[in-house]
């Protein structure tokens, strides 16, 4: 006899109370861990990107939901953990409270009228909570895609004072060409650019050319 679905009027903690009876009684979902989850989240992740560049709002919506499922399911793992258990209720809570003391120009006496000044309030609250960081670049994923990393780092790297590399004009093997596409990331950061947005708008222009080349 199938089991009813969960009746909370919580839209929210119905999605949680799910993935609980899911958990319970789903032998392929009792057996994931966290680690295997991981390709499941970057697959989900991509394409909720994919819908936000082309996609429709019933897309967007929908891979929004795929992604909330990630974080349910990891949370609903943890929350079975024998040494150090947590649940979705204290990832909530846990985030409510760093976006509060992120944001004191919201929820406290801050003042913050521009961009720049909600940056500055937002970059000490994560240097008070980071005391132990003994790098600027300590907290960045080296599994973020390679442009975006480079974005990133050279962000960093700026704080420090440190440049990449000058671009070889004509890369003669892949260091140099390391070199070339670091330079044109660069680029990229000082003129506001994204850069694995741009490679990735790119790469859509050149799948609809093969298409249009299949079907010709």
């Amino acid at each position: 006899m199938s089991q009813p679905l969960p009746s909370s009027s919580d839209a929210l903690r119905r999605a949680a109370e799910t993935m609980h009876a899911v958990r319970d009684r789903c032998v392929w979902t009792q057996r994931i861990d966290h680690d295997d989850l991981v390709p499941y989240l970057q697959e989900e992740a991509a394409e909720l990107v994919d819908a936000v560049e082309t996609g429709t709002r019933a897309d967007l919506k929908e891979e929004l939901g795929d992604l909330l499922w990630q974080v349910l399911f990891h949370a609903e793992i943890a929350s079975r953990d024998d040494q150090d258990p947590f649940d979705i209720d204290d990832v909530a809570d846990a985030l409510a409270e760093k976006m509060v003391r992120r944001h004191p120009h919201v929820f406290g006496d801050a003042v913050a009228t521009t961009p720049e000044q909600v940056l500055v309030h937002w970059n000490a609250a994560k240097a008070a909570e980071k005391r132990t960081r003994t790098s600027v670049l300590d907290g960045v994923s080296t599994h973020m895609p390679s442009l975006a990393l480079a974005q990133k780092m050279l962000g960093k790297a700026s704080q420090v004072g440190v440049t990449g590399s000058p671009a070889p004009a004509d890369p003669a093997d892949e260091s140099e060409l390391g070199d070339a596409l670091l330079a044109l990331v660069a680029r990229a950061r000082s003129e506001g650019w994204d850069a694995e947005r741009a490679l990735r708008q790119r790469l859509r222009a050149l799948a609809d050319e093969v298409r249009a080349a299949e079907s010709s």
